[in-house]
């Protein structure tokens, strides 16, 4: 449960998933047909002056959210650039793939409507985002029970507290730590001294029982971190979002996110498919970045690398920059079925979590009871999500062991008339942002050569967002001295 995307969602990814077979992507005109990646190894010499370049004022190398951050702060600005993408379409981690009438996001990823930075660049209108219930249904002793916000659902939230997910006083320090955070500015917030989450919420008071029945699993989710080891600073700027804004779908799959980034531009400023090899930042000529077609591109004003840390940290290798990648990073399994919609056990839009401590299904929702939209008519789609990526089990091994264990939960008879689509294995859903931790990284590796990510900043749609604003303040800042 990605809260960049609730990744969660969080800049380029890797998917290991079943084929791609008629899926949609936002594609554009005018684009090459190499693919992006990028090569750890630095130019062996500058490139000879018997090559052209193509000029242009800046570049962005990844069309994730950082990079499509980036890119409209630069159009902003009335600069020149260029967008160059490793895959067919825009938007990294934040994909969606249509198949035979279902709408599937890669990975469960959620946004959450009171993002700071997410709310000054986008339209949600035009997303028409698609509610979830303000609550979950935690699944414990066989039957479930509901947690709700109280704010927002006050009759739910009073008969639950007395449920076994918590104990009163459990429920009365949610709403204090609700006041806690929202007390505090997000820089505050993201500066703090920091700790593990869970040696917080210990700290705080909370019980075993709602550690165990509920924040494993919720903030767990959203982390890819059922330990809970995610910084404190990531839990409070997390925790403050959710108690100020709505968990939400946007009506057409996640990815119509970065497609209303992108769409604001000329579409011959980004190049899809095109696979680099090589940054020669040391030029007299300016920053040239290669292509694996042997096209060379020139920026005069510099290059921002809106992708993964462990790519960067590749192409970086020599210059200062993010450093080692921390392991392990975070990782998850998200599955796909489809079922007759008069067969869904529920009709509410509400997500359901294990709070049993057994099983391997973290999570799971019926999409169609958020968003209609993401199936065929007479059809209704189930997410199921587990998190790590557990590359060991087969996929046919993976979808029997969900399919029993949410036996348990909604009976037999529901579950069998479920149909298996497609599983996402997301070898890098997040990354892994233990203490220590610096969510305020400087995004200037040197003049000319800047990087964004939500590694930069915290590991969320609006932490990758700010990242590529940031980047290039970064690069405006370096002109205006260079002019001085």
């Amino acid at each position: 449960m990605s809260v960049a995307a609730l990744s969660f969602p969080f800049s380029s990814s890797s998917y290991s998933s079943s084929n791609f077979r008629n899926s949609k992507s936002f594609k554009l005109p005018n684009a090459t047909s190499q693919q992006l990646s990028l090569d750890s190894s630095p130019p062996n010499k500058t490139p000879s002056s018997s090559q052209p370049f193509k000029k242009t004022g800046a570049i962005v190398v990844g069309a994730g959210l950082a990079g499509l951050a980036a890119a409209t702060r630069l159009q902003s600005e009335n600069i020149p650039f260029l967008l160059l993408e490793a895959s067919d379409a825009v938007g990294g981690r934040v994909r969606t793939d249509f198949v035979d009438g279902f709408t599937l996001d890669r990975g469960f990823q959620i946004f959450i409507t009171a993002y700071p930075e997410a709310r000054k660049l986008l339209d949600y209108d035009s997303l028409n985002l698609q509610r979830f219930y303000s609550g979950a249904k935690v699944f414990y002793d066989g039957r479930f029970h509901t947690v709700a916000d109280p704010l927002r659902h006050f009759s739910d939230a009073l008969q639950s507290l007395t449920n076994p997910i918590g104990t009163v006083i459990d429920k009365l320090l949610v709403a204090l730590t609700r006041i806690r955070v929202l007390s505090q500015s997000d820089y505050d917030i993201l500066t703090a001294d920091e700790v593990k989450t869970i040696d917080l919420l210990r700290r705080t008071g909370f019980s075993d029982s709602i550690l165990d029945r509920f924040f494993r699993s919720f903030f767990g989710g959203i982390f890819f971190d059922r330990e809970l080891e995610t910084t404190s600073r990531l839990f409070d700027f997390v925790f403050k979002c959710l108690a100020l804004g709505e968990n939400t779908l946007p009506k057409n799959g996640i990815s119509a996110i970065p497609e209303q980034l992108a769409g604001k531009w000329n579409p011959s400023s980004i190049l899809l498919n095109s696979r680099v090899v090589s940054i020669d930042s040391e030029s007299q000529d300016g920053v040239i970045v290669k292509l694996e077609n042997g096209e060379l591109l020139r920026s005069d004003l510099g290059v921002i690398l809106a992708i993964e840390e462990f790519e960067a940290v590749k192409i970086l290798a020599g210059k200062p920059g993010p450093g080692l990648v921390k392991m392990p990073v975070r990782s998850t399994v998200c599955l796909y079925f489809s079922v007759d919609s008069n067969r869904v056990p529920v009709n509410d839009p509400v997500l359901f979590l294990n709070g049993s401590g057994r099983g391997i299904v973290n999570n799971m929702f019926f999409a169609t009871n958020v968003a209609p939209s993401y199936a065929p008519p007479g059809k209704a789609l189930v997410s199921v999500s587990l998190i790590g990526l557990y590359d060991s089990v087969p996929d046919e091994e993976l979808v029997e062991r969900v399919m029993k264990e949410l036996t348990d939960w909604f009976g037999e008879a529901a579950v069998r008339s479920w149909s298996y689509l497609r599983m996402y294995r997301i070898g890098f859903g997040l990354p892994n942002q233990c203490p220590p931790t610096n969510l305020m990284k400087n995004p200037r590796v040197k003049p000319g050569l800047y990087i964004c990510g939500d590694y930069v900043t915290s590991a969320t749609f609006d932490g990758a967002l700010v990242s590529g604003r940031r980047a290039v303040e970064a690069l405006l800042k370096d002109r205006a001295t260079v002019k001085v």
